[in-house]
């Protein structure tokens, strides 16, 4: 069984094509998909995608990338959201939220100002509903762990993480797992595998992050969370260890660090 952490299976890339992407996932050994949200708009497009396709779950929160046109208000209905989807047994956490200073576009001053309010405040959030947040990290390692430090969530995902060791052993140490995909799969990506091969086995989950960051390949194609357990199959030859091994133990993982997943794996 294998779990994607990390996939945009509501994306305007897939049209209407959501439930066969699901089912072909599944038919390949892909029990899971984590379906983040990205803006206010989509909240309730995951919810209903995970209401009606039986291996998906979801999260809610403002990703950094539609921060410039996301309003104030928004942190309010992220929070009333959260609060009724706490009733729901397939809403796992919140996500997708963080900071990227790496589009040119958001590294002003305003739009740093902007970025960090609305990480902050949906820290808050996770941290009032005890839940994990699922993390965009991109050029921003170091000051999502400084807030993390200051406002205590119960951890969560870094995704598609790309940091050095240090930065990979802090996140680990306040909880959470980093996220590996398509990236992973380029020969040239050698701090990627660097650490996907170095850092505990235990700290390591599996994404797609479809449409986006497709494998070696399928570049520069469409990804898609059937594309899991070929990638599963890259990270097993870089760590010299079974495919079932890894498996098993990424999935482990997403159930930790993502509880209310791990209650329906249970199930």
């Amino acid at each position: 069984m294998l779990v994607d952490s990390h996939c945009h299976l509501d994306a305007a890339e897939f049209g209407d094509a959501a439930s066969q992407l699901a089912q072909q996932a599944a038919d390949n050994d892909v029990r899971w998909i984590v379906v983040p949200a990205v803006e206010a708009a989509n909240f309730s497009s995951v919810k209903n995608l995970a209401a009606n396709l039986p291996n998906c779950v979801y999260a809610l929160g403002i990703h950094p990338l539609y921060v410039p046109q996301a309003a104030p208000e928004d942190l309010n209905r992220l929070r009333e959201a959260v609060q009724l989807a706490m009733a729901d047994e397939r809403f796992v956490g919140v996500g997708e939220i963080g900071l990227d200073f790496f589009v040119p576009e958001l590294t002003t001053d305003t739009m740093r100002e902007k970025q960090t309010h609305f990480y902050v405040e949906q820290l808050k959030i996770a941290r009032e509903f005890d839940l994990p947040v699922i993390l965009h990290v991109r050029r921003s390692q170091d000051m999502l762990l400084k807030h993390l430090r200051r406002i205590s969530v119960v951890g969560g995902i870094a995704h598609a993480f790309n940091g050095s060791e240090q930065q990979a052993q802090a996140f680990i140490s306040l909880g959470f797992a980093l996220g590996f995909g398509g990236a992973m799969t380029f020969t040239r990506a050698l701090q990627i595998r660097r650490l996907a091969t170095q850092l505990p086995l235990s700290a390591v989950v599996l994404e797609t992050d479809a449409p986006d960051i497709s494998p070696a390949w399928l570049h520069p194609g469409v990804n898609t969370p059937a594309q899991l357990p070929r990638i599963a199959a890259v990270l097993a030859e870089l760590r010299g260890q079974p495919l079932a091994e890894i498996a098993a133990q990424t999935s482990n993982n997403v159930a930790r660090v993502l509880p209310r997943l791990g209650n329906l794996m249970m199930q």
